[in-house]
């Protein structure tokens, strides 16, 4: 089933056509460059840019897959969670489309979009643990079949996204914070500095980023610029080892045939590779997204919105847009 997927969650316009799983196309308009100055997305700005660039977006997305638009058999787009302003554009152009054409329309939760994405190259092996990782969430699933989610676990403050954003404003690092701080990292002593891993109490499958947030504004202070690299170093270590731990709790407490990472931070290079590790500690097999789909991606919305238009499961046009939600609302 051709369909095409939009996802405007937040400061990325990505358009994609799926058919059968496989991408055709996936063209995302990025707006890096307009936000840089402020360090960060703001959201009148988001909106404003999506608007200008619907529709050379889609006709390059129809382009590479070589399809026109009367071909497409479904339409998907991101309802929930994000920028409220963001989503609504891709929303709306979604459902006008599907409403002109007759065409079937559902709306898509990002981070199911996400915990997805790890399976766009690859095959699903049920029960399955999946970590979305990014500038909004730090979630944590256990997946027992598509559409079937259990949260066991979530940031009780930042998202690991988020502090990696915060940090790198605060060294002066370019937006966003994240491939900033791996790359000054690569330069320095991790074990430089020391970062506690959180625990929750009474949680033990929740974290907490605020705690390493405000211990690297407190290093920073007085701290000579040529320190940084190991500051930078030892708050992404910190970083790696929170993720990796609560998933270590997770994979004991709920043993699965699979670990699924996905979200812009599973872009990280020592995170990636101690996952590995810590999955061949667990005998799971470990399934990351290709790093051009660990980002926002219109390719994850359209793959789960053909999953779920081949079962006969759409959403009515008067769908709305929603800042936060709960994946399984």
């Amino acid at each position: 089933m051709l369909v095409l997927g939009i996802e405007s969650s937040c400061d990325d316009l990505s358009m994609a056509l799926v058919d059968k799983g496989r991408v055709l196309s996936n063209v995302t308009a990025s707006q890096t460059l307009d936000h840089a100055p402020f360090g960060g997305v703001v959201p009148e700005i988001a909106s404003r840019r999506h608007l200008e660039h619907l529709e050379k977006t889609l006709g390059l997305a129809l382009e590479k897959a070589g399809k026109k638009l009367d071909q497409v058999e479904g339409l998907a787009a991101t309802h929930a969670p994000g920028l409220v302003g963001s989503l609504l554009v891709g929303l709306n152009f979604a459902k006008g489309m599907a409403f002109a054409s007759k065409l079937p329309f559902r709306g898509v939760h990002h981070i199911e979009g996400h915990l997805w994405s790890a399976f766009l190259e690859n095959e699903p092996s049920f029960p399955i643990l999946g970590l979305a990782v990014s500038g909004g969430h730090t979630h944590l699933y256990e997946i027992e079949s598509f559409g079937s989610y259990r949260l066991l676990g979530h940031t009780v403050d930042d998202a690991a996204g988020e502090a990696f954003d915060k940090v790198a404003k605060k060294m002066g690092l370019p937006f966003p914070g994240g491939p900033a701080i791996e790359k000054l990292a690569a330069q320095g002593d991790a074990k430089a500095f020391e970062f506690s891993v959180p625990r929750v109490k009474g949680k033990p499958l929740h974290t907490s980023f605020s705690g390493m947030k405000t211990a690297a504004t407190e290093y920073l202070e007085g701290l000579e610029e040529a320190r940084y690299p190991d500051l930078a170093a030892s708050f992404q270590n910190g970083v790696v080892r929170a993720l990796t731990s609560i998933a270590r709790r997770a994979l004991i407490a709920h043993p699965v045939r699979q670990l699924a990472v996905a979200g812009g931070v599973a872009c990280n290079g020592p995170l990636r590779r101690a996952l590995a590790e810590l999955a061949e500690e667990r005998a799971v097999e470990l399934i990351l997204p290709a790093p051009k789909y660990c980002t926002d991606n219109g390719a994850m919305i359209a793959a789960v919105g053909e999953r779920y238009l081949e079962r006969g499961m759409t959403s009515p046009l008067s769908l709305n847009a929603f800042a936060r939600l709960p994946l399984g609302a």
